[in-house]
């Protein structure tokens, strides 16, 4: 899930101005004091079928390590290991009222794909090397900073989307997955615009042969300039839906069928090439990982960080 999150969908504030030139900061966002994780879950080994009991905070640490760079600064650690505790125990809360046959009987599996990452102990020794001591203390630190917290809304853990670099704005829920969240709403992620749009150049045989498999009964031009028309963006600048063949294909279809980075795109089409200049990274929604980063380098905390993407969420002891 560090690289994209694909496993979710089962405010204005008032401007004051002062007669003086006096600017009111907002106060600092505090934290409740968390309990130490306790418990544990049992996690599917999706290569061998096996079951196994890994303890809570063995499990967050290894779910924080599969999603979020052990590079990142403390307290956007500390973040990603609230949100990881977070999707759990919402996950878990699911599966009781209704238990996926898949997982035969077990809390989560470790398939990425549908599911948050997770690595055990030997995966992150060769995921970190040498830094494996350092990294993987860091991380446990984080957890234990922070890992028995929730994030919830009306008393509920959240839908804990995160992406790993957005756009400059995040996006809306009701964009991505066709369903409004409260406190899934874009918001400023300025910090991300600090990372350049990323060029794909793609020939015109691949972009023709991956659409017109991902979308049946499609059929593009011979001209490739032709290929792509007009689009519609949201304000966060998501591709919502773009002409292409005389259809009208969605953005996500566009990325996931060319394995672009995002949503968010620009394409120039050339004699037999295509070039897509993408900005962001993952579906956008929720915590931008980048951005909660480099907010947490100009000294915001964790509780600061969630509180900013998930506005009027609040965080909980479990």
């Amino acid at each position: 899930m560090r690289n994209d999150l694909r496993f979710y969908l089962t405010a204005a504030g008032l401007m004051l101005l002062l007669p003086a030139v006096i600017l009111l900061k907002k106060p600092p966002v505090s934290a409740p004091e968390g309990a130490p994780v306790t418990g544990s879950y049992t996690v599917l080994q999706t290569k061998t079928g096996a079951l196994t009991q890994v303890p809570a905070r063995d499990y967050l640490i290894g779910a924080v390590a599969a999603e979020m760079p052990a590079s990142y600064p403390e307290e956007a650690l500390r973040a990603q290991a609230v949100l990881c505790h977070t999707y759990i125990e919402r996950i878990r809360l699911q599966n009781r009222k209704s238990p996926p046959a898949s997982l035969m009987g077990a809390d989560i599996s470790d398939d990425p794909s549908a599911y948050q990452g997770w690595l055990s102990v030997e995966q992150m020794q060769l995921e970190y090397g040498t830094h494996y001591e350092e990294y993987s203390a860091k991380i446990a630190a984080a957890v234990d900073a922070a890992g028995g917290l929730l994030l919830c809304w009306e008393d509920q853990p959240v839908i804990a989307a995160y992406h790993a670099l957005s756009p400059g704005m995040t996006e809306s829920a009701a964009n991505v997955w066709g369903a409004e969240v409260p406190y899934l709403t874009p918001v400023s992620s300025r910090w991300d615009e600090q990372v350049a749009p990323e060029t794909v150049t793609l020939s015109a045989e691949t972009v023709r042969a991956a659409l017109e498999q991902a979308v049946p009964g499609l059929t593009l031009p011979a001209q490739p300039s032709e290929w792509f028309g007009q689009s519609e963006r949201s304000a966060s600048g998501t591709v919502l839906s773009v002409a292409c063949g005389g259809r009208r294909l969605t953005g996500q279809t566009v990325r996931e069928a060319l394995a672009l980075r995002s949503a968010a795109f620009t394409v120039q089409a050339n004699a037999d090439s295509l070039v897509f200049t993408v900005s962001g990274a993952g579906h956008g929604v929720g915590m931008s990982q980048y951005g909660a980063g480099q907010m947490a380098k100009k000294g915001s905390s964790f509780a600061e960080i969630l509180a900013h993407y998930y506005p009027g969420t609040t965080l909980t002891g479990a």
